[in-house]
């Protein structure tokens, strides 16, 4: 397999190469349009999601990230890496901009503030007991045809969602070093649908 790429732009990225490097997957950070060709997936990390938006047209990564989901990359995305694979936002900047491909409505900051961060453990997809942190975190307000619900909250919002090869949570596992999440990701990199089969 080839190596999975985190875009190193903005925000988290030292953490998400740290747990690939845990469980023993090669890792690249992605700064330039040529190295889309290098990965197996991408990670968007978690930070701000208009900073990112604005150094992907400013290193010429947006539209080559845009047409390579189009393209059947896969993708994961964590909390600013979930509001930039959405198709639509709540509470956005004017001119920010999202990659797509997630037939969801995404709200920015539901939770509050920093102050308003908190650590907790989730049912995933299969997997019981996630750990997850939520700092600043968005929240899946709607979603679309072919998107699956994958986790939830205790009070039903909705938190993680999966639509062929893109993924998002709302939530950080790698910044309490949980990799389980990070697995599933590279078996959906192992198994990426080729979407002009569908």
């Amino acid at each position: 397999m080839r190596p999975v790429g985190v875009l190193a732009l903005q925000g988290d990225v030292r953490e998400h190469l740290s747990v690939l490097g845990q469980i023993n997957v090669d890792a690249i950070e992605v700064r330039k349009p040529s190295q889309l060709q290098e990965i197996s997936g991408l990670i968007i990390p978690g930070g701000e999601s208009t900073v990112i938006d604005k150094l992907s047209h400013i290193f010429g990564l947006y539209e080559p990230i845009k047409n390579a989901i189009q393209s059947g990359l896969p993708v994961f995305g964590t909390c600013a890496g979930l509001i930039l694979l959405s198709d639509r936002l709540v509470g956005a900047t004017k001119t920010q901009k999202t990659f797509g491909g997630l037939n969801a409505t995404v709200q920015r900051n539901a939770f509050g503030t920093q102050l308003d961060s908190f650590e907790t453990t989730l049912k995933f997809a299969d997997l019981d007991a996630v750990s997850a942190a939520f700092i600043r975190a968005p929240v899946v307000i709607e979603v679309g045809s072919n998107v699956s619900v994958l986790s939830k909250l205790t009070d039903g919002k909705i938190v993680a969602i999966r639509s062929g090869n893109l993924l998002g949570t709302s939530f950080h596992p790698e910044i309490i070093g949980e990799t389980r999440v990070h697995e599933y990701f590279v078996e959906m990199c192992k198994t990426a649908i080729d979407p002009k089969s569908n």
